[in-house]
């Protein structure tokens, strides 16, 4: 039994693993640490790279593309470790990024995740999208970081080197407890890629158990690797996920109102596409609601089981009582640090 598992899932990504596999061995070779490549039926030469230059690492074959959350799924399921770390191949770890987190999560055991600083490879010093400082999320379900609202990226210059309790940690780089990634369920295959973490983070807050950031631990990530910013197929996932993500994760007491409010926001967004001449991403909304509607069923039970098994708490100041649409579009706050409940 490891410690620590360190699992990278990967699908045709021979790019990445040449490029950052040697920056993981190299910054990664501690005491019951283990390093794993989950791949998740590749076509190309992934795995040979791996077998021929990478002897250090653990593969997981996967017969086929199972997509993000069912692929970590079967993976993880084959792992014997205390704790895992969720970690993109578009990654490169540095020095020390380990001890930090490890530190952090010995320290407590409500502590059930936490995430580094996650900065932009190319931009060295600006942090990157998929996490940046901690993510949280607002009244109708919109996920936003420190550091990163929308498409609006800050610069480090420090101001979020404080250890915060955060509402969801980013899947580029998630460390999170063994025993609870499984008791609340994994991640959801549903989803397939795209907020999935957040979903997951979400039934671990109700479950009454934290999630951190930790600003000693730092990691570079390349981010759209899958799939560029602005491409219907992930405009399509995002839309779809987040409706999921509010299906399964809402108390009782708002559930229709907020529900409600945030078909129509989406609407709004739908337009917007329309207005502007991007066509396909305004199909993928349309197209992501209608994949919404016809798997409502099957996320009903989901509900009914995470509302009678898992959840304990419904309230915490990580989930902002503020419209971040509202904050970001009326306000003209692009900061976190500009954000308020007023």
């Amino acid at each position: 039994m490891y410690k620590l598992a360190v699992v990278i899932l990967n699908w045709n990504g021979v790019k990445y693993l040449k490029e950052f596999i040697p920056f993981l061995v190299k910054y990664s070779s501690i005491n019951d640490v283990g390093l794993f490549v989950a791949d998740n039926g590749s076509t190309d030469e992934s795995v040979n790279e791996l077998k021929v230059n990478h002897p250090e690492i653990n593969l997981i074959l996967l017969e086929q593309n199972f997509g993000f959350a069912e692929g970590y799924n079967k993976a993880l399921e084959k792992i014997d470790s205390e704790y895992f770390v969720l970690l993109n191949s578009d990654v490169e770890v540095t020095e020390n990024w380990i001890e930090p987190l490890l530190k952090l999560m010995d320290s407590d055991k409500n502590i059930a995740a936490c995430m580094p600083k996650i900065m932009d490879y190319y931009k060295r010093d600006y942090f990157e999208y998929a996490g940046a400082a901690g993510g949280f999320i607002d009244k109708y379900g919109y996920p936003f970081c420190r550091g990163r609202i929308f498409n609006e990226i800050e610069k480090d210059n420090g101001q979020y080197n404080n250890l915060e309790s955060i509402f969801w940690a980013s899947g580029a780089c998630l460390f999170i407890r063994k025993e609870i990634y499984f008791k609340a369920g994994g991640l959801d295959n549903n989803f397939f890629a795209h907020m999935e973490e957040i979903d997951l983070c979400w039934r671990i807050k109700n479950m009454g158990y934290k999630i951190m950031f930790c600003p000693e631990s730092r990691i570079y990530h390349v981010g759209g690797g899958t799939l560029a910013m602005n491409h219907p197929r992930k405009t399509y996932l995002n839309f779809r996920n987040n409706l999921y993500l509010l299906y399964k994760n809402l108390e009782n007491k708002n559930f229709f109102s907020l529900m409600f409010f945030r078909f129509t926001l989406d609407g709004i967004a739908g337009l917007k596409f329309l207005f502007g001449f991007e066509f396909s991403n305004f199909l993928a909304v349309i197209k992501a609601h209608f994949s919404f509607y016809a798997n409502v069923s099957k996320f009903k039970i989901k509900r009914k089981k995470n509302i009678n098994e898992l959840f304990i708490n419904y309230t915490y100041p990580e989930r902002k009582n503020y419209s971040i649409v509202y904050q970001f579009f009326v306000k003209n706050h692009k900061n976190y640090s500009e954000l308020s409940e007023k």
